[in-house]
């Protein structure tokens, strides 16, 4: 039987957050699937992977330099050996490295390696460490990728210059938009369960709680506007929420900002929210900003790579400079007193996310896996 392996960091966060409408993909095409991937589940017992025949939890480590890795490079070896897989697809940065060092000998059996990056970690603005340390690997790693998968076009345009026998610009892994479109909700009540008001302006953010999210900016944006009819609530979990609880209290701003951790109904929220803040410093394409734009949600973000292919500035919502609190003021100000705009807004995002319908995505990869498979042996 045919056998393809899709390798990740983690299940719970980036397996079956992106990836499960591609599984399913392989299986209504006759393969076995198989998912290597750090079970992340909080009850370890609960892990569940639809359309995964075979599972493999190998302790991924996040830092390059981690000690583990080394292991499981020379698991991801003798599991490459064992199965004989006719596709290999892998995400994440480190997941990727592994995975495509293990498997470079396994190609000149047929073995084909499509590599998704969700987002280089090399771009401009990017600390120089970055490029010095990334930039370099994801080039040599390119000659063993017989398809290098690009989410956003600053990416896709760096990576053109690679050596990769395909390289290939997709718009990210593509969002159900029937499904979004589907749900109804109360929308006063939706805000009642988190403790909003029904005539307060509600700013939701979806992300974990780290520096790179920058939620900090909407915080101190917040406490400049001193306005009590604004309520600001973060999804995500992440090791800076006692930094923000803190910074909140600080600027007498606590009362008005919501911790709902993480959340399996961003949807509803996104529906029951007035305007979507993305303040990143760094984003691949964000399944997130996505589904407040499927939602009809107004949007302020951060200009930056993957938040400039899904947002223009002045149509869908503005974009800010993620290190300027008053800019970020002045963009939501703007929106929150112009029910005008905000039709405008809601309008255009409900347009353009069409382009990201996750059929579509799904049949585009389909089409690349298709042809790369149909490639004769290296």
């Amino acid at each position: 039987m045919k056998k393809v392996l899709f390798v990740a960091t983690v299940v719970k966060k980036h397996i079956n957050v992106f990836h499960l409408p591609y599984l399913k993909w392989f299986k209504d095409n006759g393969y076995e699937t198989h998912v290597c991937a750090r079970n992340d589940f909080e009850n370890i017992e609960s892990l569940e992977i639809p359309y995964c025949d075979k599972y493999y939890d190998f302790p991924f480590e996040r830092s390059p330099f981690d000690k583990g890795n080394i292991k499981i490079y020379k698991q991801l070896k003798r599991i490459i050996k064992e199965n004989n897989y006719d596709l290999i697809h892998c995400h994440t940065p480190i997941g990727g490295a592994l995975t495509r060092l293990a498997a470079r000998h396994f190609r000149n059996s047929g073995t084909k390696v499509i590599y998704t990056a969700h987002g280089f970690h090399f771009f401009k603005g990017a600390p120089i460490f970055n490029w010095f340390l990334y930039y370099p690997v994801e080039r040599i790693l390119a000659r063993y990728t017989d398809a290098l998968v690009l989410i956003n076009k600053e990416d896709y345009n760096r990576a053109k210059k690679f050596s990769s026998e395909h390289v290939e610009y997709v718009r990210g892994i593509g969002i159900d938009l029937q499904k979004i479109r589907n749900l109804k909700i109360d929308r006063k009540l939706k805000r009642k369960e988190i403790g909003i008001e029904a005539n307060t302006f509600f700013i939701l953010s979806v992300g974990e709680i780290n520096k790179n999210k920058n939620h900090e900016i909407i915080i101190r944006a917040l406490a400049k506007m001193n306005n009590p009819n604004i309520k600001y609530a973060i999804c995500g979990q992440g090791p800076m929420e006692n930094h923000l609880r803190n910074l909140a209290e600080k600027l007498d701003v606590s009362e008005r900002i919501l911790f709902l951790g993480y959340r399996y109904d961003i949807v509803e929220l996104c529906l029951a929210a007035d305007l979507f803040a993305f303040p990143s410093y760094r984003e691949g394409l964000s399944v997130s900003l996505m589904e407040a734009m499927a939602a009809g949600l107004p949007v302020v973000c951060s200009k930056i790579r993957g938040n400039c292919d899904l947002i223009e500035d002045g149509m869908g919502g503005y974009l800010f400079d993620p290190d300027d609190v008053n800019e970020a003021v002045t963009k939501i100000e703007q929106i929150m007193g112009n029910t005008t705009l905000q039709e405008k807004f809601k309008k255009y995002n409900l347009t353009k996310i069409k382009k990201f319908e996750q059929k579509y995505i799904v049949d585009i990869m389909g089409q690349i896996y298709n042809k790369v498979l149909n490639q004769t042996k290296l």
